[in-house]
């Protein structure tokens, strides 16, 4: 790694944003970043190697970041949420609950043995995918609850059974390892919630923002950190700790000087050196040695469609909501990642899992204005 490689990964990863940009579609800026890593590693020109063990720890924290921003986006502190959590809460678990056959059926079909990947790929969803698609929608009626609600309960849980069910063989360690993370945040938040009693929190965001210390900020990344620190020394995912210190940041409520910092560290840096790592660590030419994964990577996005809006169909809610609930980002990057680094997926395998989330992203970009549409002639909302 060297700084004329890490000048062309920013330059690079500037086209991501240009490429996102075309108005009818709005693709997220990570497929044109993942693309961008895709042309320069493996699969194309190799002026990017993903085994540097620089660039690769960089990649590392940005995954953490990218997860982070995904946890903190669920909105849990939203307390009329709790209006819609018993219908959002069912139809997860149903969605969840076909999802295994689903699964299981296509791992049998393409030969993997990857059953309880697939079925937790099929029933997750991606709140930091969804919500900004929303932008303008009016999310306070009975739908909108509900809707937000099934987010949440399937984003959260899809991303804490990601490592047990990528490799099934040690899911009593990643078990292990995924329970001390967790009771970690726990600690952690019950830490921040009694210092930021009395009026603390407020003295110290007014002494910070004076001095110009970004105490707040510091705070935050020493949380992300000691918890991926945590996961890496019991084998879990720092993906993980970044979703669970965004939960926790989510739980507290951060001001917006703060989330504006982290949204610059990581949109701005390290989640574009994540995704071109991640892009440059795929070879796509698999995909033509290995047709079968085209096949796989179109069942899972397609079938994660049509699961997602057959169930809120049966249960009543607006078409188009139901299939903006099938949008994949975290779990099927996670899974990538994750099983690249371990080894444990089938030539061609990767790229299918990216590919079945790009069909679910493409729809999203597809459904965003008419679902917000329809929250807005909602008679909840009239």
């Amino acid at each position: 790694m060297s700084f004329a490689l890490l000048a062309l990964i920013c330059a690079v990863a500037l086209l991501g944003p240009l490429l996102s940009a075309t108005r009818r579609l709005r693709l997220p800026v990570v497929v044109g970043e993942l693309g961008v890593g895709i042309v320069l590693g493996m699969t194309g020109l190799r002026v990017l190697d993903a085994t540097n063990p620089t660039f690769e720890f960089m990649g590392q924290i940005g995954f953490a970041l990218v997860m982070f921003i995904a946890g903190a986006h669920l909105p849990i502190r939203n307390q009329a949420l709790v209006k819609g959590l018993g219908r959002g809460a069912s139809r997860a678990v149903a969605i969840g609950v076909l999802s295994v056959p689903a699964g299981f059926g296509l791992a049998w079909a393409f030969g993997t043995g990857h059953g309880p990947l697939y079925a937790v790929l099929l029933a997750s969803s991606s709140a930091s995918l969804v919500l900004p698609a929303m932008a303008g929608a009016d999310l306070g009626g009975h739908d909108a609850l509900e809707f937000l609600a099934q987010l949440a309960i399937a984003d959260a849980a899809c991303i804490v059974l990601l490592p047990l069910a990528i490799n099934p063989t040690r899911a009593g360690s990643a078990a292990i390892g995924a329970l001390a993370v967790l009771v970690t945040g726990a600690v952690l938040l019950v830490i921040l919630l009694l210092a930021g009693r009395k009026g603390r929190a407020e003295r110290l965001h007014e002494f910070s923002q004076r001095r110009l210390l970004a105490l707040e900020l510091r705070i935050t990344l020493l949380v992300l950190f000691v918890l991926a620190a945590v996961a890496v020394s019991t084998g879990v995912s720092v993906m993980l700790a970044g979703f669970v210190a965004g939960l926790v940041f989510a739980a507290i409520g951060e001001h917006n000087r703060v989330q504006h910092q982290l949204f610059a560290i990581s949109e701005g840096f390290f989640a574009p050196i994540f995704f071109v790592w991640l892009g440059a660590s795929l070879d796509l030419r698999n995909l033509a040695s290995h047709p079968a994964a085209i096949l796989l990577g179109l069942s899972l996005g397609l079938g994660a469609l049509i699961l997602h809006t057959v169930v809120g169909v049966v249960s009543r809610q607006p078409w188009p909501l139901a299939g903006l609930t099938a949008a994949q980002l975290g779990v099927p990057v996670g899974a990538v990642a994750l099983g690249s680094e371990a080894g444990l997926l089938h030539p061609g395998e990767g790229s299918a899992l990216l590919l079945g989330a790009v069909v679910t992203i493409v729809g999203v970009a597809m459904l965003a204005g008419r679902a917000r549409r329809t929250l807005g002639a909602s008679p909840a909302q009239a």
